[in-house]
């Protein structure tokens, strides 16, 4: 029986603390299978997107700027870190609903795994949106490594 062969692994960023451990398995796997890491940031374009939990971020008042720039740096961590590691890395910036981002993204550039941390959501705002993980595993045409 043969494996699946994973060359374009998709490791999903907010810069939280709850990502690094996704970039960290995600980086592991790429690195063992000579895979090129696609490092994803989602920009919410809505207040009600899904957010780290006290996040900069999760406050509206902060200008859109100052996430493109938190977004822009978190990518960039983890194509440093990537080139430490000899893993090819490309950063990528998104814009919209994580979870839907996330799934079209990969779709439209044949991403093989998707790796992605948990956020730890709880309450109203779960109930009414799901977790990004939890959407994204749902949805996915690919398969989805999902670390706590």
């Amino acid at each position: 029986m043969a494996g699946k062969s994973y060359n374009k692994i998709l490791i999903a960023t907010d810069g939280s603390d709850n990502a690094k451990n996704a970039i960290f398995s995600g980086m592991n796997l790429a690195g063992l299978l000579g895979a090129k890491i696609y490092a994803v940031c989602v920009l919410p374009t809505h207040p009600a997107s899904s957010m780290p939990i006290g996040s900069r971020m999760m406050r509206w008042e902060v200008p859109f700027d100052v996430m493109r720039e938190e977004g822009t740096k978190a990518v960039n961590e983890v194509v440093e870190v990537a080139k430490i590691n000899g893993v090819d890395a490309e950063p990528v910036l998104l814009e919209g609903h994580p979870a839907e981002e996330i799934l079209k993204y990969a779709q439209d550039n044949d991403i093989d795994l998707i790796v992605l941390g948990t956020l730890g959501k709880t309450g109203l705002t779960r109930l009414l949106l799901g977790s990004v993980a939890e959407n994204v595993l749902r949805h996915s045409p690919v398969e989805v490594l999902v670390v706590r």
